[in-house]
Order: C-alpha cells, then structure tokens, then sequence
C-alpha cells in the first residue's frame, strides 16, 4: 500500500487508518459526525493526496481535451476550473475530472484516485490522434482540501492571494505557508466552501503543520474519508463507483449539464440521442420518511412493493438527521415527490424522491 507524504502527520492525529484505492488513507479521527458538522459550521481539512493529477501541454493540449472531455474546454479560461467527465467510447463514463486550465496550452487535469491507471491509459490512447504533451504527476503533488464556512478567513494569514477575491470555480498560484508556486483552487466536494491547494510532496509536512496552526482559532479540525462522502452525499454530487462507471449512462446520471450542446467528441451519437430522447432509467435522490438507513445495492421499490430501481449511495444525514439516498429509478417513477419504498431487512420503509441539493446552507 502506498503512503500519502502526510501519512505520520494522521498517525500523530489519531486517525483509524484503512486501504483505499491503493494507499493507507484517514477514514475518520475522532469520528465521522463530529468532522462531518465541523465542515458544515467552521473549517476542516482533508488529505486527498490519493489523488490523480495529469498536466497536458503544448499546441494540441486544448484539441485533445475537446475530444475527450464532455464539456466545453473551448470556454475555459486560464485561472478557471471545469468539472468533466470522459466518455468511454460505448455510452458509458471512464471517470470524471475537474480540468483546470493553468497557462494557455497548460492544463491540469485532476481525476479520481481508483482510476489513475485507467485514466492515463485512456487519455494516452486518444492522444495519439493529437499529440499533445502529457505528463502524470500523481505521485508527485500533495493536494489538501481545506473545506468550511470558515475556511477563507482561516488561510487568508497564509497567502497573499486574495482568496475572498476568487470566483468559484477558479485558481491561482502564489505563496501559500512560505511555499512558492502553490495552486490555490476554489473548488471542492463538500458543498460548504473553501479551498484546495497543490504543492509538491516535500513541503507537506510544513503546509499541513501551518494550516492546522492557522486554522485553531476558527475550530479546524483534520476530517477522514468517511465524512468526505457524507457531505459529498448531503449535495448529492456523483461518486465514481457509486452514482456512475464504465455502464452507466451520463444523461441517466444527470450530466447533461456538463455535455456540450452539440457534441463534438467520443460518443457524440449516443449522447445527443439520449439528450434528445431521455434514458430507460434516472438518478434521483431520495429522503426516508420511515425509520431505516439506506445502503448501496439496496432495492428500491414502489410502496406496493414492485422493483424499480436500486440505491447507489446512502447514509444518515448529520445535517439533517434523517435517512437520504441516492439511486437509479424506471423514469416513470422518477419525479420529484413520488413516494417510494426502501428494501431494507426484508421489509418496505417508505421514502420520497426530493430535489437536490439535501443540504442547504
């Protein structure tokens, strides 16, 4: 199993330690609640260094990302940010990504960390048609998401960049806790606010040692993987494996935001007919109004008792304090307000499909 360069700095913690997409990540410190509101109401701060990072240069660089990428990556500007998906060629999805555009010709590409061979396989394979510069720096780039309402306030001491002055969903790289050429991104997976920030492995321990320090008086706490996907969960944001993969449908998943209007790339037909024409099935989310838990691969029925779908993803909302879910339903059953069942330990829960976001801040 791999180590992030921050692995000590979790030991000291106290964090329970597990294997997660090949490396030995926090899931949890002092408990997945507790870091789960810490985000929602002051600032907490992730180590996701797991994860993958590609840059892409040169001429081509922009061609080949039109390509393979299913938004616009013409209206992408330098210091912005875009989140992504890549079609797989067959209707279904490689993985999604933010790219962000770093110089004209440069970009980064961030993608998940289960999929970085995958991925750089698949991009590798469609550039031969381009032949822009690709370079993989995953096991190179530390990445911490430093998440909350309190967050800006909290790091603005550590960096001369206005971060309050940044648009969502954009970037700039500058000095951050004495470290130079650090990318300070507005992005995120908690819907909550906050920053991301890139640096090279060897100044992780004085980054995270300096966000910790800056952040105790706005209530920062270090937060494990579990409550990443419990607030990934309250906005209902994808999870590649969960929501979305190699078969599933993109429009299904409720992508088609992030699908060019007119698609020029992999999978222009199938993806421009199932836009035109819709899908067999829909992503919907869903609140328990029974008492009950919903889990993954868990059945979802009408309240008679009739198979229409099944849950990708399900928790107990810290914030709400109820039962949330989300997963796949027959379209004929996907509108919001329909009333629904839950198979869980051989008895129907009942539950309404709601729109999203869960939370609202």
């Amino acid at each position: 199993m791999k180590k992030t360069a921050l692995y000590q700095r979790h030991i000291e913690a106290g964090a329970k330690m597990v294997p997660f997409a090949g490396y030995e990540m926090p899931v949890q410190y002092l408990g997945v609640k507790q870091e789960h509101l810490t985000v929602r109401n002051a600032v907490g701060v992730f180590d996701v260094s797991h994860m993958g990072e590609f840059f892409v240069r040169g001429p081509q660089a922009e061609a080949l990302l039109q390509h393979i990428c299913s938004n616009d990556i013409s209206k992408l500007t330098v210091g912005k940010a875009q989140y992504n998906y890549l079609p797989n060629g067959k209707g279904g999805v490689v993985d999604d990504l933010i790219v962000y555009k770093i110089e004209e010709q440069v970009f980064l590409l961030v993608v998940n960390a289960a999929n970085i061979e995958k991925d750089w396989a698949w991009i590798s394979q469609q550039n031969q048609a381009f032949d822009a510069q690709l370079e993989n720096q995953s096991d190179a780039l530390s990445l911490l998401a430093i998440q909350g309402p309190k967050a800006l306030d909290a790091m603005q001491k550590l960096t001369t960049i206005d971060l309050k002055a940044l648009p969502f969903y954009a970037h700039q790289k500058g000095s951050f806790a004495g470290v130079e050429g650090v990318i300070v991104a507005t992005t995120g997976y908690t819907g909550s606010g906050g920053i991301e920030i890139y640096f090279p492995n060897e100044e992780a321990n004085q980054i995270w040692d300096a966000v910790i320090e800056a952040g105790d008086d706005f209530g920062i706490a270090p937060i494990g993987l579990a409550a990443r996907d419990t607030l990934r969960l309250e906005m209902g944001y994808c999870l590649y494996g969960n929501e979305i993969d190699d078969q599933t449908s993109p429009i299904a998943a409720g992508l088609g935001w992030v699908t060019k209007p007119a698609f020029l790339g992999i999978d222009q037909a199938i993806l421009t007919q199932q836009k035109n024409s819709g899908t067999a099935t829909q992503l919907v989310a869903f609140e328990m109004t029974g008492r009950g838990i919903p889990r993954g691969r868990y059945t979802i029925t009408t309240p008679e008792g009739q198979s229409i779908g099944t849950v990708t993803s399900g928790t107990q909302s810290p914030s709400l304090d109820k039962g949330i879910g989300l997963g796949y339903v027959t379209t004929a059953n996907a509108t919001v307000g329909t009333e629904i069942g839950i198979l869980i330990r051989d008895k129907i829960i009942s539950a309404t499909i709601v729109k999203l976001p869960f939370y609202k801040s």
